[in-house]
């Protein structure tokens, strides 16, 4: 049987370095933008990334999409 990948949410991560350890490792928080369309443009995706990520106080680690995608078996 064939599988159908239905994509049915999507989460825009920004990734933001915040300090470093007691060891020198860098100490990373997630900033989470929720309900992102899954078909949204990767090129808009980055676009409104960059513009969060020059609103934020902490250095950009990484852009991170994140898509759910839903799996079913076609019948």
């Amino acid at each position: 049987m064939a599988v159908i990948a239905t994509p049915v949410d999507a989460t825009l991560q920004v990734v933001v370095q915040t300090g470093t350890d007691d060891g020198g490792r860098p100490v990373t928080r997630v900033r989470s933008f929720r309900n992102l369309k899954p078909s949204a443009v990767d090129d808009d995706v980055m676009a409104v990334a960059k513009a969060f990520a020059n609103l934020q106080a902490h250095p950009v680690d990484s852009i991170v999409k994140v898509v759910e995608i839903a799996l079913t078996e076609e019948q």
